[in-house]
């Protein structure tokens, strides 16, 4: 950075930094590079599609599965085959025997709006609704075998599955071959499933395990700030693909011996986690009708059964929330002593902020679960970071308020040197020199500031805990918008205004504090420079105006402290400046 250049000149660069920083960041740089990966996985790949393309027709529920009669209700759905009731304090739900399938999940704690007699959160769906979304797991046959399909009846032996419980399912398959599944879920999210067969059938048959997590979507408008879609962790690599990928781009395959795989969005995620044997997992697209269906399945090796002889596998189906504490524990394998999932916490799309977002979330939700207050936590949050930068800020604002007093002179410098740019910057740098200035002072804790706020910013727009978060007064949602509204005179006037004509009272308040900060800083002597940095704070007040009320609620308040800190700053250097010149009069 070129000291010649006055304070004002880097502190105008650094918030327009900001600005653009935050709004084109991952637009421009994050999302280029998951495509270039995304180029790079599939060329990758490439060489294993048409393979990979056989193994997913073979894979139940791509061409095996029915048309379902589209005029059906979900209730409806759900009452074509008896059912294992699901009932825990996280989840609800049940499994149904025709298939042994998973395909009607509600999440228990959370609800579609703010009203807490709204309907709970829908994760699973059966097959032929709008939203179907399902698991099924079990074995293919290497052989003339026969083997459970969509349509085989299990026998279970319990009706409802309860945490910590386990429900067992039965079919023999009228050939000497029995098929077991022991289903079990814990307190959280985690169901875990053990499969067997047994062979009496008089002879050696060779069976395949499998399970898949199928959807029926159809294309959203992509979010640019985080990845939802199909995703896994295979061997200790995170692989990323985007439903309009996996359309335009065709199927994508991965031989693996450890990881997960599934199928997520913002705030929830199917998940499967194979038993660490050899498998090959595929992302996959296809078209039933006219619906988009997205797969994530394995195929594991053949197993060999003898007559009179077993054999087993178990995965793991995580369905609900990605709260980020419950997916550290499964990543650290610390509940209810299950084996630990390989970067399981990557469900959740920090982007390159990951090393900067997750312990700040992690810290914020620490205050969350102590203060009972989202938006409380926030704050708290804000001054840790105040008080952690404090030794920087304080050299910023000092160099601040000493440009503040330098103004005048430098402003004689230009006029006296305005046709001679070297002699000016010479001045320029005696002033700087004489007067102990650094006019570079000010950037760094701006810049990182900045950065916090960025990583930040990601961090919380992608875990759930902000989400339906109230803070106090009219705010009852702090991962929303402002709802309240000048044009209706903050909700006196009943009017249904357009979505475009909308200022909320936090914005605004967001903006008075930037137009305070502004005047705080030395006014740029160049008339364009002055326009642009006093316009600044209502072309933010625009762009916040739009964002959710947790971020807008971080940035207002972290301008106030920084006003005080500047006042207070601003003051006793005056005072120090009033001392150093009634001292000088004196010698004098």
């Amino acid at each position: 950075m070129n000291h010649d250049e006055p304070d004002y000149k880097r502190i105008f660069l650094a918030i327009f930094l900001a600005a653009t920083v935050l709004i084109f960041w991952q637009v421009k740089i994050e999302w280029p590079r998951r495509q270039a990966l995304a180029h790079l996985n599939a060329a990758v790949t490439q060489q294993h599609n048409e393979e990979a393309a056989k193994h997913v027709e073979s894979i139940p529920a791509r061409e095996t599965e029915a048309e379902e009669n589209p005029s059906l209700s979900r209730e409806q759905r759900l009452a074509g085959s008896p059912r294992i009731a699901i009932d825990s304090d996280k989840l609800r739900g049940s499994i149904a025997l025709k298939g042994a399938r998973f395909d009607d999940l509600t999440l228990a704690r959370y609800h579609v709006t703010l009203d807490k007699d709204s309907p709970e959160v829908t994760l699973f769906s059966p097959n032929g609704d709008d939203q179907a979304w399902f698991t099924q797991i079990g074995w293919l046959a290497s052989g003339k075998t026969n083997v459970p399909d969509q349509n085989t009846l299990w026998q279970a032996d319990k009706k409802t599955l309860l945490p910590g419980q386990t429900v067992n399912l039965k079919w023999n398959n009228g050939e000497g071959v029995a098929f077991m599944l022991a289903v079990s879920l814990d307190e959280n999210y985690m169901f875990s499933i053990a499969q067997r067969v047994e062979n009496h059938s008089g002879h050696t048959i060779a069976v395949l395990p499998y399970a898949y997590i199928n959807r029926a979507y159809d294309i959203p408008k992509q979010a640019a700030f985080l990845h939802e879609g199909p995703l896994g962790v295979m061997d200790g690599a995170l692989n990323e693909s985007t439903y309009k990928e996996l359309r335009d781009k065709g199927n994508m395959t991965y031989d693996t011996s450890s990881g997960w795989f599934g199928i997520t969005d913002k705030y929830w995620l199917a998940a499967l986690i194979p038993s660490g044997n050899h498998e090959k997992i595929t992302f996959s697209h296809y078209s039933k009708g006219k619906t988009d269906r997205y797969q994530v399945d394995y195929l594991g090796d053949a197993l060999s059964v003898a007559d009179g002889a077993s054999a087993d596998d178990n995965v793991r189906l995580f369905a609900g929330a990605k709260e980020l504490k419950l997916l550290d524990h499964y990543a650290s394998g610390t509940i209810d002593h299950q084996p630990p999932i390989p970067l399981f916490d990557r469900a959740l799309d920090f982007g390159w902020f990951y090393f900067l977002a997750k312990p700040m979330c992690m810290v914020v939700n620490f205050l969350y679960t102590t203060t009972g207050n989202f938006g409380v936590a926030l704050l708290l949050f804000i001054i840790l970071v105040k008080l952690f930068m404090y030794p920087l800020a304080n050299k910023s604002f000092k160099s601040m308020a000493q440009m503040r007093e330098l103004q005048p002179e430098m402003v004689k410098i230009r006029e006296r040197y305005a046709d001679d740019q070297i002699a000016m910057h010479k001045a320029m740098r005696e002033l700087y020199k004489r007067e102990k200035v650094n006019p570079a002072a000010g950037c760094l804790p701006v810049l990182i500031q900045i950065l916090v706020f960025l990583a930040l910013f990601r961090g919380l727009n992608v875990t759930i805990e902000m989400r339906h978060a109230p803070f106090f007064g009219w705010i009852k949602d702090l991962s929303a918008p402002d709802p309240s509204n000048l044009f209706t005179a903050f909700g006196l006037v009943p009017w249904n205004t357009p979505h475009w004509l909308h200022l909320g009272l936090l914005p605004m308040l967001y903006c008075i504090t930037m137009v305070i900060q502004t005047s705080q800083q030395p006014t740029p002597p160049d008339p364009v420079q002055a326009k642009m940095m006093k316009w600044m704070p209502y072309f933010f007040l625009f762009v916040f105006d739009n964002m959710a009320s947790g971020f807008v609620l971080y940035w207002t308040w972290s301008n106030l402290l920084s006003i005080f800190q500047q006042r207070l700053i601003t003051k006793r250097h005056g005072d120090k400046t009033e001392q150093k010149k009634m001292v000088a009069g004196h010698e004098s």
